[in-house]
């Protein structure tokens, strides 16, 4: 079946189950596509052909001795290489990591495991998960398979661009201020921000404790659901990890009926700024919903506005405390260990050569804001505008069940266009921060193509605190109604990958 590759993860089940493809098939066709395209792409790291061939395998021997499989069990997978996997090389994206392959598995590849998804391996990311773009990436940059000029998002632009590019059904991503949600809009998937708490950080290499989320990346709602089905749920070695029943994610991208749901249009996330063919589509999509049924309203999150200078201040203050670890003492990259240099030294000169500019500018911001003196003025004040902001949020959910706005204010951009700039890279994510500050749900859906310059735009959804179902319940709403003018999910829209190898 020479298609395999273009079949959804559902798709892939069914015809595993039915036994009309088995997993080794499926697995060796992404496997094969790997190949072909991603010299131009650059999705992935690290390609794990043989330990993902012997999961595949464990799969079908499984299913052929009539064991009880979970849906998703011989389907491939993309894993941002920011989680760790056992014998495998986990980076973060960073030279302060290479070669390093940890002796333990996170929850979320246990999780993955034991549901029989196959690990095809790492994929690339801004280093320590810090930017906008993968163009922070020591191993260098991913390029959007919609156009391989501009850039596919970040940071989890690897786990994106590797759906888009047909290379993986399913991946794996993280979200500290819309790693997963920004490249989802910027390539035509679907990303997923869980519930903070909701899905385990064991074993993730952290970049901002109190913002990081590990979700699910894919190309339809169905996908998106029933991997989030497969990796939540409560984990007592995260204590962090919110002990309740996962929510009604499948059941409700199996739905999709938006009938009566009260949903508000964010007023501070539009206007100026925003590219005119992004607002042109979401407004679109708003009146689509509008149609099924959907009582519409605008809202007003008035300190949304001070979101990103927040976010700016709390995740480096925690970044640079996390990264401390890294000091050459333990593990991972050792320069100047030459018999003669002080241990300080040798940490001085690993640092300066394992860390990027990105992840340097944003350790000594965050010292700073820790330093004594500026704590309260810097830091603590931040704090308080994150309590503001989920004041907006709760204010906003008496009012309606789910908030929406742009994904990202711009279409992907040219690579190389605004890596000097760092201010105008981080406000491609102020229409995701505020729900990592807060912690509720949220979700990027593809809506259509931008005027301007045909890229794919996303719709962003943002539930209450596990709530994370009403995100699904609007995607699927939205999905199958574009999908009736567009013939299939927005992917059907892109153009073929112009291999040059």
């Amino acid at each position: 079946m020479t298609d395999l590759t273009r079949k959804t993860a559902a798709e892939l089940a069914e015809l595993m189950t039915s036994g009309q493809a088995s997993s080794v098939e499926v697995t060796q066709a992404h496997l094969d596509r790997i190949a072909v395209v991603d010299g131009d792409v650059r999705a992935f790291l690290h390609v794990d052909t043989d330990g993902a061939l012997a999961q595949a395998k464990a799969v079908d021997d499984k299913r052929a001795a009539g064991e009880q499989l979970a849906p998703l069990a011989g389907v491939p997978l993309a894993l941002k290489d920011v989680l760790t996997q056992e014998g495998v090389p986990t980076t973060a994206g960073s030279k302060i990591l290479e070669g390093w392959k940890p002796p333990y598995d996170s929850t979320m590849v246990k999780r993955l495991k034991a549901a029989g998804i196959v690990i095809l391996g790492k994929t690339n990311m801004d280093e320590f998960a810090m930017g906008s773009s993968t163009e922070n990436s020591a191993y260098g940059t991913t390029h959007n398979p919609w156009d391989l000029t501009r850039i596919p998002g970040g940071s989890g632009g690897g786990s994106s661009a590797a759906i888009a590019a047909y290379e993986a059904p399913l991946a794996i991503g993280t979200d500290t201020g819309g790693s997963i949600r920004q490249p989802g809009a910027f390539t035509g998937t679907v990303g997923v921000k869980p519930t903070y708490g909701g899905t385990s950080r064991y074993g993730l290499i952290a970049l901002a404790s109190s913002l990081d989320t590990p979700g699910p990346c894919a190309r339809t709602t169905l996908d998106a659901a029933l991997l989030h089905e497969a990796i939540a749920g409560y984990d007592p070695m995260d204590s962090t990890s919110i002990n309740q029943p996962v929510p009604p994610v499948v059941e409700a991208a199996r739905n999709g009926d938006v009938a009566g749901l009260r949903i508000g249009v964010v007023k501070e996330l539009g206007g100026e700024g925003y590219q005119p063919g992004v607002e042109a589509r979401f407004h679109e999509a708003v009146e689509l919903l509008t149609k099924l049924g959907a009582e519409v309203v605008e809202v007003s999150c008035p300190h949304f506005q001070y979101a990103l200078p927040a976010y700016y201040l709390i995740l480096p203050s925690e970044a640079s405390s996390n990264l401390a670890k890294f000091d050459a003492m333990r593990y991972g990259l050792r320069v100047g260990d030459n018999g003669e240099n002080s241990a300080e030294k040798v940490t001085s000169l690993t640092r300066e050569a394992g860390f990027g500019a990105e992840v340097k500018r944003r350790i000594i911001l965050g010292t700073h804001a820790l330093s004594s003196g500026y704590y309260d003025a810097y830091y603590g004040q931040a704090q308080k505008v994150r309590t503001l902001i989920a004041r907006d949020f709760a204010q906003a959910y008496e009012q309606v069940d789910v908030l929406v706005s742009p994904a990202t204010p711009t279409t992907a951009f040219a690579i190389g266009d605004r890596v000097n700039d760092p201010i105008a890279m981080y406000k491609n994510d102020l229409c995701t921060i505020p729900s990592n500050l807060a912690g509720n749900a949220a979700a990027s859906f593809p809506c259509g193509l931008a005027d301007e310059d045909g890229m794919p735009v996303g719709f962003h959804v943002m539930a209450p605190v596990l709530r994370d179902d009403l995100c699904y319940q609007v995607g699927a709403a939205l999905e199958s109604a574009l999908a009736e003018q567009w013939g299939g999910v927005l992917m059907t829209k892109a153009p073929e990958l112009e291999v040059t190898r």
